[in-house]
Parts: structure tokens; C-alpha cells; sequence
């Protein structure tokens, strides 16, 4: 199950090996761990020597592991450092877990922009640009993007590239027209996703809201979005709410759109246009600047079931009000 790949559920079979095999053994557990963990510690697996004597010594592995990507904010929007596993509460299914690994890392990342260039974002496009630029002043040497624009269709403007200037390159030829098919843009977007190399990927949606053209449905990617191993977050450039409830689609579109995004653990910003470049910037810190909570369920489970999770902060000196940001739940593999 793709979700399940996203969060490092891994479930290594039992296995005898002889000693020349253990070195090899434990590096590769070593590696598929910090994979989803970046530095974590690999305290997680489980390993049992059995040594009889006069034959060679075996060893068993086993490991079940669920890793949760936290976003901590203060109410400015700003993420929150220094804040440690005391700090944190974690459940699963309503029940309390331990959580074995904790970390913070600034980790590469792999970074989808979904640009709507639509007939109503005429007169918000230079501000929409200014935001990917102040963005990308946050960027990593490592980090990779691509670019989606959609209005009556969906463009793969540019694919994969550590080039930035190339990429503000394209958006500046961005003009608006058109209709907008916005849940076509997030499926194709995630879709284009499961090509990067990356673990920590985002989707970062630029739209004044609302679907008039996909055909694709609310539910369709409500259930897509469930499954996948992306986060998704949402510039949202709203018109005022008596200029939009004239319009049924833009009307629903903050509604659409906080959905969506806090499924996977990102956030929608609603936003005045001249807002945009401090906001990107601010997200573009949040992204970098994630916990990673890990833990094995106190009932292992392989049902191929939705599990819910539900993270909770406790009082901190570092800030007193904050505001925690993660994926709602995962589904388990099937045994």
C-alpha cells in the first residue's frame, strides 16, 4: 500500500544467517530505516542472537514502524524549534503509543508547485510569483521541483530540476485563462510524485479555489490523497466572501481545499494577495523544519485497514501557543 511506503512501515521476515552475514545483514536494516528517518537512531529493530554451541550463531530481525512527519507552528505561521519527545503525545486507533524515534532534520525534499492559471487569478499572478520566489530563497542544493499549471487542462510546464532560475523562468510565461480543473491537477500532480527520489515530498497548490472542469470528483481525490505519500499545501487567494458566494464552485473552494490539505498533514493559508511572498517564505521553513515521530502500534496489525492518528502537544517553555500539523491516519498492508 502506497501510504504505508510513505510513513517506513517495514516488516523484515524472520531469517537464520551465519555470522560472516551479520555485518551485511545489519547495514542493510541500517539503510532501509534511515531511508524514511534521515538521521534517527535505529533503535526500533528488534534483534535476537540465538548461539548454540558447535554451530554457527543466527540472528532474527523484525521491525514494525510507523513514521509520522509533525509541522509545529506558533499562530504567526512560523515553525517552532527545539522542542523534544516529552513534548509530544502520539495515538493510534484512540490508543496512546510509545514513540521509539524521534527526530529533526532538514532533509531533501522534492516539491510539486500546482499553478492555477485560470481566467479568475487575472490580477494575482504577479503576486503568485513573487510567493514561488520567496519560496525557493529557502531551497537546499538537493532539493528538486517541478511545475503543474491547469485551467480548462493540466500541463506538465516543467519537470524535475534543481534549476530554480529555470523554473521562475517558466512561471513568469504563466498567462491566466480558462476554467479550472483543479482535482485534475492534484491527481496528476501526485501521480507525477511517485517518479521523484526524495522521501519527503509536497505538493504546494497557488489558487484563488474552486473546480469548474475536472473530471475527476471531490471523492475521487479525497481517496487518492488517503493513499498517497504527499503533503499538500495550499495558497489560498480568495476573493471576499460576498464576490465568491455569487459563484457556486469559488464559493466551496476554501472548504475543497482545507480538506484536502489537512488529510495529509499540510495546511491551507487563506491569505490577502500582498500577503503571498512572507507566507511561501514561511512555508518554505515549515517544510524544512519537520519532527519525525516513529513508532511500532501496540496491536500490530496487518488488516489492510484506514488507521486513525492523532498527535497532541503538551505545554512548552520554547512557545506557549502552537499548533501542530500531521497526516490523519495511514492504512496497514494486508497480511
Amino acid at each position: 500500500m502506497a501510504a504505508m511506503r510513505l510513513w517506513g512501515l517495514h516488516r523484515a521476515s524472520e531469517r537464520k544467517i551465519n555470522t560472516g552475514m551479520l555485518a551485511w545483514i545489519l547495514l542493510s536494516c541500517t539503510c532501509l530505516l534511515f531511508a524514511a528517518l534521515g538521521r534517527a537512531q535505529k533503535d526500533s529493530v528488534a534483534i535476537e542472537q540465538n548461539v548454540v554451541p558447535g554451530q554457527p550463531a543466527s540472528i532474527r530481525v523484525t521491525s514494525d514502524l510507523v513514521l509520522i512527519p509533525v509541522t509545529v507552528l506558533n499562530l504567526d505561521g512560523r515553525p517552532i524549534m527545539g522542542l523534544q519527545k516529552e513534548n509530544f503525545a502520539l495515538f493510534d486507533d484512540g490508543q496512546e503509543q510509545v514513540i521509539t524515534h524521534f527526530a529533526m532534520d532538514d532533509a531533501p525534499i522534492s516539491v510539486g508547485f500546482v499553478f492555477d492559471t485560470s481566467a479568475s487569478m487575472f490580477g494575482k499572478m504577479q503576486k503568485s510569483r513573487e510567493a514561488v520566489r520567496a519560496f525557493l530563497n529557502t531551497a537546499n542544493p538537493d532539493d528538486e521541483f517541478f511545475l503543474v499549471r491547469f485551467s480548462n487542462r493540466v500541463n506538465l510546464a516543467m519537470d524535475l530540476t534543481k534549476d530554480t532560475e529555470q523554473l521562475q523562468k517558466q512561471i513568469r510565461l504563466i498567462q491566466p485563462s480558462g476554467q479550472t480543473a483543479l482535482w485534475d491537477a492534484i491527481h496528476f500532480s501526485i501521480s507525477r510524485m511517485r517518479q521523484v527520489k526524495n522521501v519527503r515530498k509536497s505538493l504546494i497548490i497557488v489558487s484563488d479555489g474552486g473546480d469548474n472542469r475536472s473530471r475527476y470528483t471531490r471523492t475521487e481525490i479525497k481517496n487518492m490523497v488517503r493513499e498517497s505519500d504527499v503533503q499538500i499545501y495550499a495558497i489560498g487567494i480568495f476573493d471576499p466572501v460576498d464576490v465568491r458566494s455569487r459563484i457556486p464552485e469559488e464559493a466551496n473552494g476554501p472548504q475543497l481545499l482545507q480538506e484536502v490539505t489537512t488529510q495529509t498533514g499540510g495546511r491551507l493559508f487563506e491569505i490577502d494577495v500582498n500577503e503571498m511572498p512572507e507566507l511561501a517564505w514561511k512555508l518554505g521553513r515549515a517544510l524544512r523544519a519537520q519532527y519525525l515521530l516513529g513508532y511500532s502500534p501496540n496491536k500490530s496489525r496487518h488488516d489492510g485497514k484506514y488507521h486513525h492518528v492523532e498527535v497532541k502537544l503538551a505545554p512548552s517553555k520554547v512557545s506557549p501557543k502552537m499548533q501542530a500539523y500531521w497526516r490523519r491516519g495511514y492504512y496497514s498492508p494486508a497480511e
